[in-house]
């Protein structure tokens, strides 16, 4: 069941979303060479606890961790750990806040240092990606245009993007209907009405779309290169906002 929100519940949620945006922000002004992605973990939770929040993925579904950091090959929900983040790795973080009942949840794949041009540009294109995904969407769109879009820009680009993965509504609960695929046909899915709420988050590769699971791991199966960009969206009477922004 899809849960549209009143405009209370919104101004709510926005708070949760503020601070899911400006915990990336902090994380991607204090990352640098030579730290783990333990460390960085640990500026994340600080952070969001230190605002009254709590971390949203910390114990969801059993992860053990305030944040997924995921490098490279990795696709998403990468575990924090005493990996060391090195010059032309993709660090790719995603995280979430929960504050007055209500969740934020976004991403950024990040680099410290040199990286090679052929993963910069990844990283660039799956940004894209994401803003090609919401343009023109509004009240009455398709959810199918916003996965068309996104698959459309990421294949002109050369990349491919993740199947079994997608985005997902999201409010009182992490994840919620509908689920938004990062690939499909315009006009097809439910119509988006005014105050749903969305987490849309590309994850695009720079190989096959093909991935392999086991547990948490979930890694390109060519392991080539996979970065990852995300927000919360809200549609709203003039289009989308960004709400993680």
């Amino acid at each position: 069941m899809i849960r549209i929100k009143t405009d209370e519940e919104i101004k709510l949620m926005r708070e949760a979303c503020k601070i899911t945006g400006d915990v990336l922000k902090l994380i991607e002004d204090k990352i640098k060479v030579g730290m783990t992605t333990m460390q960085l973990d640990k500026i994340a939770y600080d952070y969001i606890t230190s605002c009254g929040a709590k971390p949203s993925f910390l114990g969801l579904y059993g992860f053990p961790a305030t944040t997924c950091i995921s490098i490279d090959e990795q696709v998403v929900h990468g575990i924090p750990s005493n990996r060391i983040i090195e010059e032309d790795m993709i660090v790719s973080v995603d995280v979430g806040a929960y504050i007055n009942g209500f969740h934020g949840d976004a991403a950024r794949s990040l680099y410290v240092g040199h990286i090679s041009p052929e993963k910069k540009r990844l990283i660039d294109v799956t940004k894209e990606c994401f803003f090609e995904g919401i343009k023109g969407i509004c009240v009455g769109s398709a959810l199918g245009d916003i996965g068309a879009q996104v698959q459309a820009h990421a294949e002109k680009n050369g990349y491919s993007v993740v199947r079994e993965m997608v985005g997902h509504g999201i409010g009182r609960d992490m994840h919620e209907d509908p689920n938004v695929p990062n690939y499909g046909k315009r006009g097809t899915g439910v119509r988006l009405k005014r105050n749903m709420t969305l987490a849309v988050e590309p994850m695009v590769n720079m190989g096959g779309y093909e991935i392999d699971l086991n547990g948490w791991d979930c890694v390109t199966r060519d392991k080539k290169p996979s970065a990852h960009y995300e927000n919360t969206i809200l549609i709203g009477d003039n289009g989308v906002e960004i709400l993680t922004l």
